[in-house]
């Protein structure tokens, strides 16, 4: 398991945000504070207190998979 800091500051982060990781089979799943839910669900997402940093938990053994995903999400991966 990886796990990366995200921020989803906007409506149009959250939606595009949903339609990249939903191209990978692995699963994901987005802490915030004690909630964990289903990454690929935008009605979880929103259930979460966006104006928080947010830790997203990638599920695959693959490191380059890994590597692909954490490619496709920079715009969203926190500094």
């Amino acid at each position: 398991m990886t796990t990366v800091a995200i921020s989803l500051d906007s409506i149009d982060k959250v939606k595009n945000f949903v339609n990249t990781i939903a191209l990978y089979d692995c699963d994901f799943d987005l802490v915030s504070g004690r909630y964990i839910i289903d990454a690929k669900s935008i009605m979880g997402i929103f259930s979460l207190d966006l104006s928080k940093e947010i830790s997203l938990n990638i599920h695959s053994d693959s490191a380059e998979e890994v590597g692909k995903i954490l490619a496709a999400l920079k715009d969203y991966v926190s500094a």
